[in-house]
């Protein structure tokens, strides 16, 4: 048994209004809170008609008044994006606000294409480079300040807010062992570096302050229903989302349709398949057989899940499901 955490993008779903989206996040967030998750993250994405989380402090501020009880954070700050004083002022008016609730997951990526991250960052050669001392900067603003300390994050110092490392290659994993920081590994969209990641951030791990053992997070896509078929069915919003990012097609969520075959090209579903490999989808019998398999491989500490269902009634069922799996640790109130 592991804690399960939920990984939002708050999806604009075909159909529906950006209003109804950040609706529909904080009534998944109330609804992991009932179930026992352990935390309920949301994602920095730009320029994506259908994800509607850009401003991702604000969301999940948003969120944290919606609930009482479960952490709140990012999966992830996309950190290059921003200076770290601004981050350490965003958390630490959310840690403020939400004592005791809050996690800040930073992420190398700019979350978007590069005309956007262009438009976002304005140089971009300041941006992933800079990553490892943008990290560290953050720390020490987040922490007690010292005698004498010329930059103050105010909300923020003194605030101690966990950062964890979010990446999908073998860099971060690298950096959050020398660092001894939590790791998440995006393996719910990037499956082909999971095993080597976890390995080396295992091998190469330095205890620190924040951490005295490695701890890592996997995540995975999952849709869980009564069947098969209506979880595949849900799913293939998903399937859609990536065959029309590879495409550059930019929308709304889509909605399911029931034959994907007239939809992708056998290249475009050989691809996808491949992508989203660890993606949790059947009836709850199913999903136990394919989480199983997936937390022994990897020997997680915890486990993500991004729940991409256009409709928001089945995506609060699909929560419901994953909590009633034999994996799921719930966490205490």
């Amino acid at each position: 048994m592991v804690p399960f955490s939920i990984l939002d993008l708050s999806p604009v779903s075909e159909g529906t209004t950006i209003r109804q989206s950040f609706e529909g996040s904080a009534r998944m967030a109330q609804k992991a809170e009932e179930y026992g998750y352990k935390r309920f993250w949301l994602a920095e994405h730009h320029g994506m008609p259908g994800v509607a989380s850009a401003a991702t402090a604000v969301v999940i501020g948003h969120v944290g008044a919606a609930t009482k009880r479960i952490r709140i954070g990012s999966g992830g700050v996309m950190l290059p994006n921003h200076s770290p004083l601004v981050i350490a002022e965003q958390f630490g008016t959310l840690e403020a606000l939400f004592p005791g609730r809050v996690d800040l997951g930073l992420g190398r990526a700019p979350g978007t294409d590069m005309r956007t991250a262009q438009a976002l960052r304005r140089n971009l050669d300041a941006g992933a480079n800079s990553f490892p001392n943008d990290v560290v900067e953050l720390q020490q603003l987040l922490d007690s300040p010292v005698e004498n300390q010329a930059i103050l994050a105010v909300p923020g110092n003194s605030s101690h807010i966990p950062i964890w490392l979010l990446g999908s290659s073998l860099y971060s994993a690298q950096l959050a062992a020398m660092l001894g920081l939590p790791y998440a590994f995006a393996s719910h969209f990037a499956p082909d570096m999971l095993l080597d990641a976890l390995a080396i951030y295992h091998d190469r791990f330095e205890p620190s302050a924040t951490l005295d053992k490695p701890y890592a997070m996997v995540g995975v896509m999952g849709s869980v229903a009564e069947t098969d078929e209506e979880a595949q069915y849900h799913f293939t919003s998903a399937q859609q989302q990536f065959v029309n990012l590879r495409r550059n097609v930019r929308g709304p969520f889509p909605r399911p349709v029931k034959d994907m075959e007239s939809f992708w090209t056998p290249m475009e579903k050989i691809n996808v398949e491949h992508t989203l490999r660890y993606a949790v989808v059947g009836s709850p019998k199913t999903a136990e057989a394919k989480l199983d398999g997936f937390l022994k491989e990897t020997g997680a500490d915890e486990l993500i899940i991004s729940m991409p269902i256009h409709d928001i009634e089945a995506r609060l069922k699909s929560v419901e499901l994953f909590a009633g799996l034999d994996a799921f640790e719930k966490t205490a109130a």
